[in-house]
């Protein structure tokens, strides 16, 4: 067979047919010039977005001020919390109650080294450039995570009011602290590397792990401050009246205030280059050992709509993860796949399947929001009311407004209580999961 020519140069005739196809494309000054003056986003953008946008929500839970993650990736932390914390809500009577972060991204913080830890010794034979290994490399301790990693959390920890374990400057920009976590986790997996290259005993290998757990739990300690084992929860209630509750333990608390079973809730994904009705798990994302496994049922996205709805119909706000840097207005707080008509700004095709994207890579799970409202329209839903933690200053108070649409094209899970499955789907949830590698596009 002739060998196939991987290289083309471009000639001058090429640049120059190029150029002239330009001139050829209807009205092209006058699109380049909205386009350099306004931005690309700004001369594409639809104004009937804001018709569409309309913040009339036919189911909507009553909730209040939105948290802020800030300079953080914990998304998946905060938005975990407003479930539980909005149930509390509901029952006390205390609207903007809010439960700490800080507390539970210590823990995080401390349990993802020692898994960690375990993923460098169990693959230190294998080379560095191993696609096991420079995953587990490429971001051995980071903020992002999972709903399974925060339930994993609260129900080995418990949780505590914001008030016993405030937000810290390293908890809101927590840029320096992983950076220096990041590296001190690289350093010490090849020195855990060496030692099994070197056929170091058992002990030895524990006592290097010890010293590096120590100094782990030094570091966040010193970052974060160190969590209380015990607390006085105090606060007024919306109705002004007060309550104390002295010598709380953070386990105490969730057990004996929380009505919240969190194996009850399974997630439901939409990964559609993935065969659907089938359970799978993420081994490498999980975050505690011994704790729980993170864990998908993919479905079709018409069983993730029907569930959430259920779950909001039944009072109880629902984690999603999502594409949120795709077709959003951070500013005011749009979520719409037709936000921005960059297609027909620049006269190209440029639609993929849900599928094709997140095989390409176009797609990724990089936010975590809670769906606390949705607008039904004879049944079928048009649009969602979104809880965001990015605070008030962005969308309508900090609430986000989603189009159908965009869910469709841009959520890939969501987080409901079993109850909500047929028994079909119930029944897969006993099945052995397939284990998805740690390069896979919902990891």
């Amino acid at each position: 067979m002739p060998e196939t020519k991987t290289e083309h140069e471009l000639t001058a005739a090429e640049t120059a047919d190029l150029r002239a196809d330009l001139q050829k494309q209807p009205a092209h000054d006058v699109v380049a010039r909205a386009v350099i003056k306004n931005g690309v986003l700004n001369a594409a953008e639809d104004p009937q977005a804001t018709v569409r946008l309309n913040r009339t929500f036919s189911v909507e839970l009553d909730t209040g001020k939105v948290s802020n993650q800030k300079h953080s990736g914990r998304c998946w932390l905060f938005s975990t919390l407003n479930v539980v914390r909005h149930q509390f809500a509901a029952k006390y009577n205390v609207k903007d109650f809010e439960l700490s972060q800080s507390y539970l991204f210590f823990w995080d913080k401390v349990e993802r080294a020692n898994i960690f830890y375990d993923r460098v010794l169990a693959t230190a034979t294998k080379p560095l450039d191993d696609r096991e290994v420079s995953a587990y490399l490429s971001y051995p301790n980071g903020d992002g995570g999972q709903w399974a990693m925060g339930a994993a959390l609260i129900q080995k920890y418990g949780v505590v009011p914001v008030s016993a374990m405030p937000e810290s400057f390293n908890t809101n920009d927590t840029t320096g602290f992983g950076a220096a976590l990041n590296l001190k986790l690289r350093k010490d997996a090849l020195a855990l590397r060496q030692l099994v290259a070197d056929g170091a005993s058992d002990a030895d290998i524990a006592a290097e792990r010890t010293a590096d757990m120590k100094e782990v739990y030094r570091m966040a300690a010193y970052s974060f401050g160190e969590p209380p084992t015990t607390f006085d929860l105090e606060y007024k209630d919306d109705d002004k009246g007060y309550h104390l509750d002295a010598g709380l333990t953070p386990k105490g608390f969730f057990d004996k205030y929380f009505d919240v079973d969190l194996d009850d809730y399974v997630v439901l994904s939409n990964s559609p280059e993935k065969p659907f009705d089938k359970l799978y798990s993420l081994p490498s994302q999980d975050n505690i050992v011994g704790g729980k496994h993170i864990t998908f049922l993919n479905e079709p996205m018409a069983v993730l709509k029907e569930a959430a709805i259920a779950q909001l119909q039944a009072g109880d706000a629902v984690w999603f993860g999502n594409d949120v840097l795709q077709q959003m207005s951070r500013e005011r707080g749009f979520l719409d796949s037709n936000l921005f008509k960059t297609a027909d700004l620049f006269g190209v095709d440029l639609s993929l399947t849900k599928a094709q994207r997140l095989a390409t890579g176009e797609a990724e799970v990089s936010h975590a929001m809670t769906l606390t409202g949705v607008d039904l329209v004879k049944g079928d839903p048009t649009r969602w009311k979104v809880e965001n933690s990015w605070g008030e200053k962005n969308g309508e108070k900090g609430y986000f407004v989603m189009t159908d649409d965009w869910m469709n094209d841009f959520v890939y899970e969501v987080v409901v209580r079993k109850e909500f499955l047929t028994a079909d789907q119930q029944a897969l949830l006993d099945t052995t999961p397939q284990a998805l590698p740690a390069w896979d596009s919902l990891a």
